[in-house]
């Protein structure tokens, strides 16, 4: 799957400067070394106590293990392959579980699912180090915006974080959608701000025909409960996609342009994806309007669901227990339409944000996820006998599970990020 445009890879740039090359290559080996040995650090060793655990972890301390890598590598690209060491972490090490992506406690029977790592083809994507993510993000923050399951993949930071610390919530919102986080040693900030339309929105019925809720969207205005946060921030992370399946009602200049499924009379029936490419064109040409935002705005691309033999609310479910190869499935349908929005307004933001000086990034997640069919809750997110509206969940993910490989790729992106900035400085 080809990204011409936003993509992070390990190549190595040529310059004229060998004194450059060397600078860069003591800090992307020393300073920030590619890989280390997990086994030292078993899920159950976790303290709510970070003196208990070093903070500074030093690269002499770390066994180098050298890896051949291509000069050019799509990270994004690749297939799953078996991780004897994870996880690391469990639901009794980590307190940050959502009950619903907890998938250990409601009894689970299989564990496979979690032992399971990225590997991009040609190349080795390493495991997330948490000690040296947090030296990374030293003095920094990060914003991640959207629905649940950007929060899920919050979740799972914090609980691959837990082996070094646990964050202190420095919250200023009563509103639990609205959480902030702080790694006091680290002195980083990790915050999650609840915009699952990304644009400005108003639940115009709470229970709806599908008892889900109808909700008003101005598909012309970003949601300034974010725009209006985000410029603090060193990293914002922007995800959307599964709410727009709901019952809405656009608007656009303050005028009713059409819905879906509203069933309104004389109201235009107008699809998904009209609502999703305004949705996105508007939150970023919003982040590229903001004059004092100066971090690295990242677009997340969906993780799409896998309900088999039904939809969400008719019967559907996902009782896979093992990855899907490359070969044997491809996306289709909804999820390709709203993929391939994601990659085109990413790609107008990003030639607008050049010529503004902001910089975009583009964290391909769909593929790797559509192969991993079995990594939801299903009905183990909940106790058999809860009376829950999504009664098998095939959207969120288990925790641990495949999601905390996204932690993988986002260390990768900010080495990068760290070592263009170091580049961009020695220029």
């Amino acid at each position: 799957m080809e990204l011409p445009f936003g993509k992070y890879s390990t190549s190595t740039q040529r310059t004229p400067r060998i004194f450059l090359l060397l600078v860069l290559a003591v800090v992307v080996l020393g300073i920030i070394p590619l890989y280390h040995p997990f086994n030292l650090y078993p899920a159950d060793l976790a303290t709510q106590h970070p003196s208990e655990i070093s903070p500074n972890y030093h690269a002499a301390e770390e066994q180098k293990i050298k890896i051949k890598e291509p000069e050019t590598c799509d990270i994004f690209t690749g297939e799953w392959v078996w991780n004897p060491d994870a996880p690391y972490y469990t639901n009794m090490t980590c307190y940050a579980i959502h009950e619903h992506q907890n998938c250990m406690k409601f009894g689970r029977p299989d564990s496979d699912y979690s032992k399971w790592r990225w590997k991009p083809n040609g190349c080795e994507l390493p495991i997330f180090d948490p000690f040296l993510f947090l030296d990374l993000v030293r003095n920094k923050s990060l914003a991640l915006v959207g629905d649940s399951v950007g929060r899920n993949q919050m979740q799972s930071l914090i609980c691959l974080l837990a082996r070094v610390e646990y964050p202190v919530d420095i919250s200023d919102n009563p509103d639990g959608a609205f959480k902030k986080y702080k790694y006091t040693t680290y002195n980083f900030t990790l915050a999650t701000y609840w915009s699952p339309f990304l644009v400005s929105t108003k639940e115009a019925d709470a229970d709806g025909p599908s008892h889900t809720g109808v909700y008003n969207l101005h598909l012309d205005e970003a949601d300034e409960k974010w725009t209006t946060e985000i410029e603090r921030y060193d990293y914002v992370i922007l995800n959307a996609g599964h709410w727009f399946a709901r019952i809405c009602v656009y608007f656009e200049n303050n005028q009713r342009v059409g819905c879906r499924y509203c069933g309104i009379p004389n109201v235009s029936e107008l699809p998904i994806t009209y609502a999703y490419q305004k949705a996105f064109k508007t939150a970023l040409k919003a982040i590229n309007n903001l004059e004092n935002f100066k971090g690295v705005a990242i677009l997340r691309t969906f993780a799409p669901s896998h309900f088999e033999g039904g939809e969400w609310n008719n019967g559907g479910n996902c009782a896979r227990t093992r990855p899907y190869r490359s070969n044997e499935t491809a996306l289709e349908g909804q999820s390709l339409e709203q993929y391939r929005i994601q990659l085109e307004e990413f790609k107008i933001a990003e030639e607008e944000g050049k010529m503004k000086g902001k910089k975009f990034r583009l964290m391909d997640t769909t593929q790797a996820m559509l192969l991993r069919p079995d990594g939801h809750p299903s009905k183990y997110g909940h106790l058999p006998n809860a009376n829950v509206v999504m009664y098998n969940d095939c959207v969120h993910w288990c925790l641990p599970g495949p999601i905390d490989s996204w932690a993988d790729i986002l260390f990768h992106m900010f080495k990068m990020e760290s070592t263009k900035s170091l580049e961009e400085k020695l220029e």
